[in-house]
């Protein structure tokens, strides 16, 4: 995704699918996050999920961010729309006094995430499951489907965005703020 006009599609979609996910948790719709939540394909909340994709060839990515908010969602009674990158939420990841790179797997599992050439599900639903057991916000979902869409696009330089924001001294990183826009 280079094109200017290609990125606000997927913003827009991407913004659509948040909205709509959000609207699952706020509605108490358990049986749809439920679905989203089966990691057989065919759902019908899955196949919805897809639906917000601009092209059909980003159709995983949408529906696999929606797993991934139905795992972070599952008892919630609020919806949470997060914010920052998913190397800045990463940075949540720990306990108080040891967070981000002072905790261990926390860098363990960046690590693992950034070099990855194929888009990492699993390590990501493992930072998405940290994020909630530590009880922290999720990164930007909106922000996610953004950069899984432009994952193997190496002008975007995903991964090592994500890597700086992990790393980086607090408050710095991509510009961010606490609703998930980027700069």
């Amino acid at each position: 995704m280079t094109s200017a006009s290609g990125r606000e599609t997927t913003q827009e979609g991407a913004a659509q699918l948040t909205d709509w996910l959000a609207s699952l948790v706020h509605n108490h719709q358990y049986g749809d996050l439920a679905q989203l939540r089966r990691v057989t394909a065919g759902t019908a909340a899955g196949i919805r999920a897809g639906w917000y994709a601009p092209r059909e060839d980003s159709r995983e990515v949408y529906e696999q961010v929606a797993f991934l908010f139905a795992v972070y969602h599952r008892g919630v009674g609020r919806p949470t729309r997060g914010f920052g990158s998913l190397g800045a939420a990463a940075r949540r990841i720990g306990r108080p006094g040891g967070r981000g790179p002072e905790d261990p797997g926390a860098v363990r599992l960046v690590d693992r995430i950034v070099a990855s050439r194929r888009i990492p599900w699993r390590h990501l639903q493992h930072a998405i499951t940290r994020l909630r057991a530590c009880e922290q916000q999720p990164p930007s979902w909106t922000e996610l489907v953004i950069d899984l869409d432009q994952w193997n696009d190496r002008k975007a330089r995903i991964a090592y965005s994500w890597a700086v924001d992990f790393h980086a001294p607090a408050g710095e990183g991509r510009k961010t703020s606490p609703k998930g826009s980027s700069t």
